[in-house]
């Protein structure tokens, strides 16, 4: 497959990556050791349009694709991957759901905003008592009339507690089939609904100016009309969600791997040692070498899963590829970076200490990498 860009893509490449160094990078070190959300970058990416990349035009979107929403993850990867979370988050996870399953109204009332980064979505899965486990939800939604009856929590949310956060698709059992298995539905709940809170950010390892929350929804009163697609559909639409999501996450894993790529040749041919720079040595020629072989691996990877889905095509198996792979790589690189710069690379100052920091998540979010082998496997026709 050729997996060139095509000149629009081009363009698109070439702007985020002006906005990445020129807006990002100088602010972003300052905003992630103070564990403060970029809302002033979110903004400027709203602007840009980077929110409504994938969405039709009708919608307040771009009328792009999935390819583009991967190069722009990519690019701004490459500088931070907080923002890149906060963009992939709020597309894939905040306003995709609505544009694949939701009603015409809602697609009115809330996909204009979304793709303008005037609000940010999320979608709450994950439970403390889940994990990976998503079948298992036990959050619960009750008809009462003419409205849902929410209870449960759900954990690890992105963008469920910013100032511009609109709305949480939640997933939550709203019945049982003939067999005892449970009917999962999603529903929206809009932000500063009663009952519905919101915890204090996370302290994490890294990804720290990036909105991560734990959600407690007690009693919460919704519309019927807030129901996402069918009942009982819910489980088929968040597994399409993250097929796509694991694109997406592919796309930002290569970007953080290719920024360490980045900041080992410019620190390599900087840092002198011995008389010399660090980059004369053969040694560190060859690591920074097998480190641009894997982030370049890792971008065929995603281009090809993207590819396949904008074509749609069957593409499960090959995102699951490339969310393994990439994540393993950026890992990979994060580490090899980290030990090129030495003692500075454990210093907060430097970009690759917060790449290392990063990149650990990449590994477990939007599925585990056992979790994609077990995919993988699947579409070989293994089963158990």
């Amino acid at each position: 497959m050729d997996h060139r860009l095509s000149p629009e893509h081009e363009e698109l490449r070439r702007t985020v990556e002006e906005f990445a160094h020129d807006v990002v990078a100088p602010k972003i070190g300052d905003l992630y050791e103070r564990h403060e959300f970029p809302y002033e970058i979110v903004r400027e990416m709203g602007r840009m349009g980077l929110f409504g990349l994938p969405f039709p035009e009708e919608h307040g979107g771009m009328g792009g694709d999935y390819l583009a929403l991967g190069i722009a993850l990519e690019e701004l990867a490459r500088v931070d991957s907080s923002v890149a979370i906060t963009l992939e988050a709020g597309v894939s996870l905040g306003a995709m759901p609505i544009h694949l399953f939701g009603t015409d109204e809602q697609k009115r009332e809330w996909l204009p905003r979304l793709c303008s980064g005037e609000l940010l979505g999320a979608f709450g899965l994950t439970e403390p008592d889940g994990g990976s486990d998503a079948g298992g939800t036990r959050t619960t939604a009750v008809r009462d009339g003419d409205e849902w009856v929410i209870n449960g929590s759900k954990c690890f949310i992105t963008n469920s507690g910013t100032d511009i956060t609109g709305l949480v698709t939640v997933t939550a059992v709203t019945g049982r089939k003939e067999d005892g298995r449970p009917l999962i539905s999603s529903i929206i709940v809009p932000s500063g609904t009663p009952g519905f809170t919101v915890a204090a950010p996370y302290s994490k390892v890294g990804w720290n100016a990036s909105d991560t929350r734990e959600l407690a929804f007690s009693d919460v009163r919704v519309p019927v009309a807030n129901l996402l697609g069918e009942e009982g559909r819910g489980y088929a639409q968040f597994l399409r969600i993250l097929d796509e999501g694991r694109v997406a996450i592919s796309a930002l894993a290569t970007g953080l791997a290719q920024g360490c790529v980045d900041e080992s040749v410019k620190y390599a041919k900087e840092r002198h040692a011995f008389g010399k720079p660090i980059g004369a040595n053969q040694a560190i020629q060859f690591k920074i070498a097998d480190m641009e072989m894997r982030a370049h691996m890792a971008r065929v990877g995603w281009r090809d899963a993207a590819s396949r889905l904008v074509g749609g095509e069957p593409f499960k198996k090959e995102a699951a590829i490339a969310k393994l792979y990439s994540s393993t790589v950026a890992v990979d690189n994060a580490r090899e970076a980290t030990q090129i710069h030495g003692g500075y690379g454990f210093m907060n100052e430097y970009p690759v200490a917060r790449m290392w920091r990063d990149s650990k998540i990449l590994e477990i979010g939007e599925g585990t990498s056992e979790v994609q082998r077990m995919l993988i496997a699947r579409e070989l026709g293994f089963v158990g």
